[in-house]
């Protein structure tokens, strides 16, 4: 789909589901490059490439991002989103305060607890809407997969160890930006021993 696709919303359309939706969970990129077509589809081509400079990043004042399209001219949602770390820091502050931005309301109301909410058929509990929770290990379904972290820990995952972590119940966000696997568990208990002191 990312390298050998011009349409990448619409080769993963293309394809013919292998169980009945809302019955298991798999995590797939596609379905981000999907909801990419249907932003592209519901404001038209006339807005889209404007519409989420502003209608989300410059109001949260984010002047160093750049999201890429496909040969289609549609966003690549799973991917090739180019930001700094204080960008990427803002939209983590975003979802750490409900989606409210300097007093204005971004995102619906409701919209940062359902996406912190795993669907019932997610056995992991790891995964809400495009963000990924602290949910159980898939090695240990015993434990949670970053035991050191609040419960109401969740964090956007980019390519090769990029990442946004929130946390609401310590006003915490913080950003790691890399092209390698780290020690995240490591990285994630300095963390905390920083914030609690």
């Amino acid at each position: 789909m990312l390298f050998n696709k011009g349409d990448m919303a619409g080769y993963v359309e293309s394809l013919s589901s292998k169980v009945k939706p809302g019955t298991e969970f798999y995590y797939s990129s596609g379905n981000s490059n999907i909801l990419s077509g249907i932003v592209r589809s519901t404001v038209g081509d006339k807005e889209y490439h404007s519409f989420p400079y502003k209608e989300l990043f410059y109001k949260l004042g984010m002047y160093h991002t750049l999201l890429e399209p496909d040969a289609s001219g549609t966003f690549v949602g799973s991917s090739y989103i180019w930001a700094s770390a204080r960008d990427y820091a803002k939209f983590g502050m975003l979802y750490l305060n409900d989606g409210v931005w300097n007093g204005e309301r971004i995102l619906p109301e409701g919209w940062v607890q359902t996406t912190t909410t795993a669907p019932a058929v997610n056995h992991l509990k790891n995964y809400g809407y495009q963000f990924w929770l602290n949910g159980w290990s898939e090695t240990n379904p015993s434990q949670k997969e970053f035991p050191q972290m609040p419960a109401d820990f969740f964090y956007a995952d980019g390519y090769g160890g990029q990442r946004i972590y929130i946390v609401p119940s310590l006003q915490l966000v913080a950003v790691r930006l890399g092209l390698n696997k780290f020690d995240e568990q490591g990285f994630l208990s300095s963390l905390m021993d920083a914030v609690r002191g």
